[in-house]
């Protein structure tokens, strides 16, 4: 290619970046974006991916450092997902599962099933890890229905959980910022407790607080306890040894369902199918959605121990009165089928417990090396770093500090870098780096390097901007 046909084909991409951003800005409405960011001339196209990397419209290379939304487990470029979604379209694009069973969702059940923990047996499907959460605490209201406990309704998550925005899974959600502007529109029936943040084993006192809450509002009125095995509100909160046998032991003693809320910890990214075997506790119901397919199609869904279901079927209602036009989609299904079919020839699981500890070490040196950089919490292949204004001093950032950072500073030391994570600021101030579960030694590496880049900026800027 000659230097005139070079720079026409730069030119050309250059003018197709512009059109694309103009008609984002003019009609796509972005989520979780302010709207000043979005109508930069700087706002991104993504339009390839390729491993753990992807790339925009300008041929510039991001490492993908949260998976996308720690989902695509897989990395990016996976053909037999695609092909596996071509096949499933040219024989069946779709039918319901409304009476009705299609052969990959069959599969895809059946596979789930196989990997749970204990008798969890029966696998709903839908879109989203919002409706699956939703889908959970209906089917548990279902389940106590058909018991004959017409008072249980109520259910208990922690502060700074995450378990949706559509308005079931916000009224349960316990981030301030996200239920604020919808309040007078949530449902009343949940009540949070602590979440383990500075929680202890020899206490326990995040566990307790859930049964001091059913005691408070009653245990004949408590239908379910929901958490994420990792809480990733505040920043990839493991629990202390012995959380999540307390809580089923406290969901036992009073009758309540204990919902394990796998959206993002299932499927892989602490090194188990299913992130509650590794927390040694068997729970009533665990929802999922993300990694199910790598997010090569959107799907979600919980599965439920059999006996509650039994108990459902053989009731008066005889029926989960809950549907989706979508769950259990054949083309979906069929990506998961390939997806845990790969995850299983490929040993996934055991790459993650293998690289666990090497991840760990490269997020704890740069924590050494950068004075921003307070806490690192985190298991497998998810971990949450802390900011602070000094580190050595123990000086939280200021307001002004804190403001410009989340207001945008932080985004652009790491578009610098080359690295697409998440600034956090859900109860303090963090990056939250999580990449696909197939990021080896070097891709690990590499970004380690990117983030010391973006936190040597951070250092700088706030030897600059003092508290």
């Amino acid at each position: 290619m000659t230097v005139i046909e070079n720079a026409e084909t730069l030119r050309t991409r250059e003018t197709k970046t512009r059109e694309q951003r103009r008609n984002a800005q003019k009609h796509l409405m972005p989520h979780f974006t302010k709207g000043t960011a979005w109508k930069q001339q700087t706002m991104g196209v993504i339009e390839r991916g390729e491993g753990c990397y992807v790339f925009d419209t300008d041929g510039r290379k991001y490492l993908d450092g949260l998976a996308g939304l720690f989902c695509t487990n897989l990395g990016h470029g996976r053909m037999d997902l695609v092909q596996a979604a071509a096949e499933q379209m040219a024989q069946l694009p779709f039918y319901p599962t409304w009476g009705w069973g299609n052969p990959p969702a069959i599969e895809a059940a059946t596979m789930i099933a196989a990997e749970a923990p204990g008798d969890l047996e029966e696998v709903f499907f839908v879109n989203s890890g919002s409706e699956a959460v939703e889908s959970a605490v209906k089917f548990a209201r279902s389940y106590h229905l058909s018991k004959g406990d017409t008072e249980r309704f109520k259910v208990i998550s922690r502060e700074w959980s995450y378990h949706g925005t559509t308005l079931g899974g916000l009224s349960i959600t316990g981030v301030p910022k996200f239920r604020t502007p919808f309040e007078p529109m949530l449902w009343t029936g949940t009540r949070h407790v602590r979440n383990t943040y500075g929680d202890t084993p020899d206490v326990l006192a995040s566990a307790a607080a859930f049964e001091e809450m059913i005691l408070a509002e009653g245990p004949e009125t408590v239908s379910a306890i929901i958490c994420e095995p990792v809480q990733n509100g505040r920043g990839g909160l493991v629990p202390p040894n012995g959380y999540w046998p307390e809580l089923r032991r406290i969901a036992d003693k009073y009758g309540v369902l204990l919902i394990a809320d796998e959206v993002i910890c299932a499927f892989g990214r602490f090194g188990h199918f299913f992130a509650s075997e590794r927390f040694n506790v068997v729970p009533d119901i665990i929802t999922f959605a993300k990694g199910v397919t790598s997010a090569y199609q959107p799907l979600g869904g919980f599965i439920a121990r059999q006996p509650l279901v039994d108990s459902v079927w053989d009731s008066p209602m005889g029926t989960y009165m809950h549907g989706a036009t979508f769950g259990g989609h054949p083309v979906a299904t069929a990506v998961a089928v390939a997806n845990i079919s790969a995850m299983r020839s490929e040993g996934i699981m055991q790459h993650v417990l293998h690289n666990e500890a090497g991840f760990r070490r490269r997020m704890d040196e740069l924590m050494a090396e950068h004075n921003c950089v307070s806490e690192v919490r985190g298991l497998g292949y998810f971990y949450a770093l802390e900011l602070v204004a000094d580190s050595e001093t123990g000086t939280p950032l200021s307001d002004a500090q804190r403001t410009a950072l989340q207001g945008g500073g932080l985004n652009s030391m790491l578009r610098d870098a080359g690295l697409l994570i998440r600034p956090d600021d859900r109860g303090a101030t963090m990056l939250v780096t999580s990449p696909p579960l197939v990021a080896d030694d070097a891709v690990l590496d590499d970004l380690q390097t990117r983030l010391d880049a973006a936190f040597s900026n951070t250092d700088r800027w706030l030897d600059q901007n003092p508290a």
